[in-house]
């Protein structure tokens, strides 16, 4: 069973700029930074454990694949003002409960928390999911210790459905979910 659109895209697309982000697709390049946000312990602080440099390497491919095989994926935030990389945040395919979701996900580097980025990219990949990909649910998995990002969700419009048991380790987690 699937939530998914019925059709993906056959180039990439990415959402337009917002008032302080531009969103652009991963590349090989971003692996440094990749590989500091993902190695992070407050960034990753829910989930089972920070990444290493070859996870995060392996993060890129993965998110290289959802380009070629959906036409979206998660895509890197760059401040418009200085340039500088700020995290990443998109839409991925999650397998919960037997169902294909589409879920938006973000990560901000841990200098750049509480400015409402996470806010910001995540509205801007729920508008693509809606305006681009003619989505009609999207989903956020999140930790229930994760009150920042369970803000995020709520301020896109998604609210608790359900727990789940998620990942290769069946950790709890709140599925979000809702019309983007």
């Amino acid at each position: 069973m699937s939530h998914l659109p019925a059709a993906t895209l056959a180039g990439m697309d990415v959402p337009g700029p917002t008032a302080r982000l531009l969103l652009r697709p991963m590349t090989d390049d971003d692996l440094d930074d990749m590989a500091a946000l993902l190695g992070d312990p407050v960034v990753m602080a829910h989930y089972p454990r920070p990444r290493t440099r070859t996870e995060a390497q392996a993060w890129i491919d993965r998110t290289r694949r959802s380009y070629r095989d959906h036409g979206f994926g998660l895509w890197v935030l760059v401040d418009r003002v200085t340039g500088e990389f700020v995290g990443d945040c998109g839409l991925t395919v999650q397998h919960v409960d037997g169902v294909d979701e589409l879920e938006v996900g973000y990560h901000v580097r841990p200098d750049r928390q509480g400015e409402g980025l996470a806010t910001e990219a995540a509205l801007a990949a729920r508008d693509f999911a809606r305006e681009v990909l003619g989505a009609t649910r999207l989903i956020a998995i999140i930790a229930p210790q994760n009150v920042a990002s369970q803000r995020v969700a709520s301020k896109i419009g998604l609210g608790v459905e359900k727990r789940a048991r998620y990942g290769a380790d069946q950790r709890e987690v709140l599925v979000h979910a809702g019309v983007p």
